[in-house]
């Protein structure tokens, strides 16, 4: 039987390693032509080589997200390569620093705002007109279960990621009779690379919050994902899936 996917064109953000390399594998693998967004251009590059070693297109972008006139040309880009677009996948973000409120800067409050929150708009807002005008897509926005339970010392990854929440309810409202269905994921913490500028106290504080008593994988995230933009997925807009081996309060 054939994908569901086979033959979508999906951009995927943060595609160079770690969750968004996973999704945009598993979404090749699946029959999906894959747009990498990342700003890191050789790492893109691999990723690029294992989808074509799977008989999928790609397109490569060095992005920065959170810069809007770089997010729009990369979408056009994408449309003029595709011509069109029928899956987005945010998984692009930073985490910034472990620190309490009175040491945080500014600038790191700013910098994570920009990617993980901003980022995650500026994203949606430049592929869902094209949506609309197509009158079908399906974008995943990653949250964090932080941004549900809250996490001590990293005060803007926590707030970003409940705006992504919130702000993934409110599109979802805004096109929910138009064929386009909007939900975010809520991983807790998943094995790979963004702990690495965590202190071991921080990484241990976190698991010991999973009742499984392991950290996720990158490809059980990327199998939510599949189904969250698959024809399977048509029922349920504006919500938030867990990912968390069982932490998830509500």
């Amino acid at each position: 039987m054939a994908s569901d996917l086979a033959g979508k064109v999906a951009i995927v953000t943060g595609a160079a390693m770690g969750l968004g390399r996973a999704v945009a594998v598993r979404l090749a693998k699946d029959g999906s032509d894959i747009v990498l967004v990342d700003l890191d251009a050789k790492l893109m590059q691999e990723v690029a080589e294992e989808i074509h070693a799977l008989g999928r297109k790609t397109l490569v972008q060095s992005v920065d997200i959170s810069q809007w006139d770089q997010v729009q040309s990369m979408v056009d880009n994408a449309i003029a390569a595709f011509k069109k677009v029928d899956i987005l996948v945010n998984s692009a973000g930073i985490l910034g620093p472990t620190l309490p409120v009175w040491e945080y800067s500014i600038e790191d409050w700013d910098r994570v705002v920009a990617i993980d929150l901003k980022g995650t708009f500026l994203m949606c807002k430049a592929v869902i007109g094209h949506m609309r005008s197509q009158k079908s897509g399906r974008i995943v926005n990653f949250a964090s279960i932080a941004g549900k339970d809250g996490n001590p010392n990293s005060c803007a990854y926590t707030a970003s990621k409940a705006g992504v929440i919130a702000f993934t309810r409110g599109l979802a409202l805004e096109v929910a009779q138009e064929n386009i269905f909007v939900n975010s994921i809520a991983p807790t913490m998943i094995e790979g690379k963004m702990s690495a500028s965590m202190t071991d106290e921080q990484i241990q504080m976190l698991f010991n919050k999973i009742p499984m008593k392991r950290f996720g994988k990158p490809d059980e995230v990327a199998a939510l994902v599949r189904f969250l933009v698959s024809e399977e997925c048509s029922f349920s807009t504006g919500a938030c899936y867990d990912i968390s081996g069982g932490r998830a309060v509500y």
